[in-house]
């Protein structure tokens, strides 16, 4: 970040101003706002409303005053880094702005009124008490799977699935036992009034849609590309699986597999060849992902898994949780309902934490479809998975010998989306070669439209001065910014 930057560039979700002026108590407003969100920069010295550059030099004791903030004015305190840059002020003289470098937090923090806030766009809005809870669930400070569930007792539990499950993972002692002593499923508070946890209830339940309706995945296949509504409608299958996670997964999984068509083509050495739409591995993966990782907090929807006739859509309700982007998915690893996840692992299920998504990207890989797409509309997390396209599926091993660079080549197109290809098109027809960076940007905002600058910038490696001076090079002909600046997201032009 540059000066010419931070005198131009608009407040938004990772970046704001401050005067030197401004109070400790109100300074710690958008610091929590930014560790509880994504994180970001506040210039000090440069006025927020007017954009003059004030200095911070001449203000030594209101400096020091300003970088307690964090810690005097922060519960709990952030860790918050600093640097300055050389600037001349709106007097003419040498000066410094400080910036102060905001990490995005795994907890959740408030300021010295216990009050927490949120970066939404432009502004640090304040939180109410639910909205709190929710966000300590996404940070994984409380779990909403271990509290109890209003008016379940202990006959709403199915002991034969909890004996399945103790035999299972050879627990020795009985079933009542397992669920008094482990995991907290079942306690019992000093009035000796049992209470019954919700993991408890969605594991081994009788009835888990008693008490959570929408708890339940719904599989909707359409005819076309598009979800159309009303006289058009095109649903052309449309079931719902119920009861216990364990039971969801299970028949979600097997009936999708009826819908997965295979291709059989001959190969080398005259032995068939059979293709799927979609990997086996990466079916079974989504699925379980979105049960396991869905916020059950959230009571107004289903799990619903659509299938068109070019992508799998598996739509969750919470958005992807913890420090887990789509820009670091492959490699971190956070479980929203971790005794949920322990379970569907006794099952084999979930295999190994945290290798999953990485293989489901090494999967489509191999079978040269783009990489998985995330899109967060409000509170519903959207995962698109490409098909296998035709080209993949007829090409045979009797092709001929490609060159060292041809191979190359579709090494690296193998990973673009069929958009970003275009868009690659379109600039050599117009005598124009755009860069490993300036494509690398492209793919991130395909997979991620709402990506930030400093998230661009994170993975490529590069200053985001470097990543806007790129984005700027291609914004009109390439991409455009739909919405504002604060809150909008990238649209790819081809």
């Amino acid at each position: 970040m540059d000066i010419q930057e931070i005198l131009t560039r608009k407040e938004d979700q990772t970046f704001d101003c401050k005067s030197i002026q401004i109070g400790p108590k109100a300074l710690a407003v958008p610091i929590v706002a930014f560790a509880n969100a994504d994180g970001g920069i506040i210039a000090i010295g440069v006025s927020d409303k007017t954009r003059k550059i004030e200095g911070v030099d001449q203000h030594a004791e209101k400096l020091n005053e300003l970088l307690r903030v964090p810690f005097d004015f922060c519960n709990p305190s952030i860790p918050v880094t600093y640097s300055y840059m050389s600037c001349t002020d709106k007097d003419g003289k040498q000066n410094r702005i400080l910036l102060m470098h905001i990490p995005a937090s795994m907890f959740l923090h408030t300021n010295q009124a216990d009050e927490a806030f949120m970066r939404v766009g432009d502004k640090s809005r304040k939180l109410s008490f639910d909205e709190r809870v929710q966000l300590m669930y996404d940070k994984g400070e409380r779990f909403f799977e271990d509290t109890a569930v209003h008016g379940a007792t202990t006959d709403d539990i199915n002991i034969e699935a909890v004996t399945e499950y103790i035999n299972l993972i050879g627990y020795t002692k009985n079933p009542q036992q397992y669920l008094q002593e482990n995991n907290g499923f079942v306690t019992t508070n000093k009035q000796g009034q049992e209470a019954v946890s919700t993991a408890c209830i969605l594991l081994f339940g009788k009835n888990p849609q008693k008490f959570f309706p929408r708890a339940r995945t719904r599989f909707i296949r359409y005819d076309g590309v598009d979800e159309k509504v009303g006289a058009e409608m095109n649903v052309i299958k449309d079931v719902t699986f119920e009861g216990t996670i364990l039971n969801q997964v299970k028949k979600t999984i097997e009936f999708i597999e009826t819908q997965v068509r295979e291709h059989t083509f001959l190969g080398q050495n005259a032995q068939f060849i059979t293709k799927r739409d979609y990997p086996e591995f990466v079916i079974q993966e989504m699925v379980v992902n979105s049960c396991c990782h869905r916020a059950y907090s959230i009571k107004g929807t289903e799990i619903q898994i659509k299938m068109f006739d070019d992508r799998l859509v598996f739509e969750s309700p919470g958005k992807l949780p913890g420090m887990v982007k789509p820009t670091n998915i492959r490699n971190t690893h956070f479980s929203r309902n971790p005794k949920i996840a322990a379970f569907l692992k006794a099952y084999h299920y979930v295999k190994e934490y945290g290798e999953g998504v990485d293989r489901i990207y090494r999967e489509l890989e191999a079978n040269g479809i783009p990489m998985l797409s995330f899109r967060t509309d409000d509170f519903i997390l959207k995962i698109t998975v490409p098909k296998i396209v035709e080209s993949e599926l007829n090409r045979t091993e009797n092709e001929p010998k490609r060159t060292e660079s041809e191979l190359k080549r579709t090494e690296k197109e193998k990973h673009l989306t069929g958009k970003v290809n275009r868009v690659i098109e379109k600039a050599s027809l117009n005598g124009e070669r755009l860069s490993d960076k300036r494509i690398k940007i492209l793919q991130l905002m395909e997979e991620d439209p709402y990506i930030s600058k400093i998230d661009l910038g994170k993975v490529l490696g590069l200053h985001p001065s470097s990543v806007w001076r790129n984005i700027e090079a291609m914004r009109g002909k390439y991409l455009r910014r739909v919405g504002p600046d604060n809150g909008g997201f990238w649209e790819i032009l081809e």
